[in-house]
C-alpha cells in the first residue's frame, strides 16, 4: 500500500488519550514514549474525503478515503458509498459454444455437378473421335497455363510470357498424339527456345525469374499432359485413358471420403494441413480395387495383380502431385488457382492430381502391357 493511499504515512506520537477511540477518518496513533505517563501529541485532524489527484475516477495512484479501516487485515463493517470491492464477485463462466458438426469442407452439390458434366464431356469425347478429345486437353491446357501465370504475376510479379506458352503447350499435346514421344520432347524444347525470345521484348529486370518460372510453367502442365496424348494413341487408347482418369478419381475420392470420416494423424501439416494419412490409405485402396477391375476387364492382355501395382502408383502419384500444387499456392499465398469451376476452383485445382499421374500411368502400361 502507497502512501498516498491514506494521505500520510503513520508516525510516532499520533495516538489520542488511551481512553478515547481513534479519531474517524484518521489511522491512530500510539504513544510518543513507551514510559507511563508520558505527555500524548494532539489527534491527527480528519482528512476530507477529496480524491489526492484531482478529477472523479480513481487511478492506480490512489485518493485520501474517509472511513476505510486503518490496516489491510482490518475488514469495514459496511462499504463506503461508491467503492469498489476489493474481490469482485467472480463473473459466471459464459456458455460454452456447442461443438460444431464435421464439415466436408466444400460446396459438395456444387462440386459434384461440375464433376458430372465434366465427365460426361471428356467420356463423349473420349469414345466418340480421339481428336476432339485432344482438342479438350489442349483447351485445358490453355486454361491451366492463363491460370498459373496470371496467379504468378499477381502475387509475386512474375510475368511469365502466356504466348508462346499457350501456342507451345497446344501443339505439345498435338505433337505428342500424332508424332509420339519424339515429337512431344520436340515440341517442349522449341516452346522452352520461344519463352527465352519472347522475354527478350520486355526490359532485362528480372528477365531470368520470368523465363524460368515460364520454362517450369512449360513442363508441368503441357508436357506432362502430352502423356494422355500418348496413352490415346495406342490401339486401346480410350479404354487407357479413361483407366487412368477413372483411377486419379477413384484415388482422390478415397482419400477425401476416408479422410473426412475416419482421418486423425496429419499427413503433411505444413504443406496440406486437410490430408491425413488415413486419407493416404484410403486413396491406396480405393486406387488398388479400381485398377484390379481395370486392368482384368478394360485393358488387352492385362491382369488384376498389374491392376493392384498400377492402383498402388497412382494413389501416390496422385497425392505427391496434390501435394506439390499445394505447396505452389502456399508460397503464393491462395486457396484456389481460380474460380472458373464452382465446389473445385480452377481448372488446375482439378489437374493437379491428373499431371503427374499420366506419366507414371503410361509408363507402367508400356512395361505391362506394350505401347499398343
Amino acid at each position: 500500500m502507497n502512501e498516498s493511499s491514506w494521505g500520510a504515512p503513520p508516525q510516532a506520537g499520533y495516538w489520542g488519550p488511551s481512553d478515547q477511540g481513534p479519531v474517524q477518518g484518521a489511522a491512530p496513533a500510539g504513544p510518543a514514549y513507551d514510559a507511563p505517563g508520558a505527555p500524548h501529541t494532539r489527534p491527527m485532524p480528519i482528512v476530507p474525503d477529496v480524491p489526492a489527484h484531482g478529477g472523479n475516477q480513481d487511478d492506480d495512484r490512489g485518493a485520501a478515503r474517509t472511513g476505510g479501516p486503518p490496516f489491510r487485515n482490518e475488514t469495514p463493517s459496511a462499504q463506503p458509498h461508491g467503492a469498489v470491492p476489493q474481490k469482485p464477485e467472480p463473473m459466471p463462466d459464459a456458455p460454452q459454444p456447442a461443438p460444431q458438426k464435421k464439415s466436408a469442407g466444400r460446396d459438395l452439390s456444387s462440386a459434384i455437378g461440375v464433376g458430372v458434366g465434366l465427365g460426361a464431356v471428356i467420356v463423349a469425347s473420349l469414345f466418340v473421335v480421339k481428336a476432339v478429345f485432344v482438342g479438350v486437353v489442349a483447351v485445358a491446357v490453355v486454361v491451366g497455363l492463363w491460370e498459373l501465370t496470371s496467379r504468378l504475376q499477381e502475387r509475386k510479379s512474375i510475368k511469365a510470357p502466356l504466348v508462346p506458352l499457350a501456342v507451345g503447350g497446344a501443339a505439345m499435346v498435338v505433337a505428342g498424339y500424332v508424332r509420339g514421344a519424339e515429337g512431344a520432347w520436340v515440341a517442349m524444347a522449341l516452346t522452352a527456345l520461344a519463352v527465352l525470345v519472347w522475354r527478350m521484348t520486355e526490359p532485362p529486370d528480372n528477365y531470368l525469374k520470368d523465363v524460368t518460372a515460364g520454362v517450369f510453367a512449360a513442363f508441368y502442365v503441357p508436357f506432362l499432359a502430352t502423356f494422355v496424348a500418348l496413352m490415346l494413341a495406342a490401339d486401346d487408347g480410350p479404354q487407357r485413358v479413361f483407366m487412368f482418369l477413372l483411377l486419379t478419381v477413384v484415388s482422390d475420392t478415397g482419400a477425401y471420403a476416408v479422410g473426412w470420416r475416419f482421418g486423425t494423424h496429419k499427413l503433411a501439416p505444413r504443406i496440406s494441413p486437410g490430408k491425413t494419412r488415413e486419407g493416404l490409405l484410403g486413396a491406396i485402396a480405393f486406387a488398388m480395387v479400381a485398377g484390379a477391375l481395370c486392368m482384368q476387364f478394360l485393358i488387352d492382355d492385362g491382369t488384376w495383380w498389374q491392376g493392384l501395382l498400377l492402383g498402388l502408383a497412382v494413389a501416390v502419384s496422385a497425392t505427391l502431385g496434390d501435394l506439390g500444387e499445394s505447396m505452389i499456392k502456399r508460397d503464393l499465398g491462395i486457396k484456389d488457382m481460380g474460380t472458373l469451376l464452382p465446389g473445385h476452383g480452377g481448372i488446375m485445382d482439378r489437374l493437379d492430381s491428373l499431371l503427374p499421374t499420366a506419366p507414371v500411368v503410361w509408363l507402367l502400361l508400356v512395361l505391362f502391357v506394350g505401347s499398343g
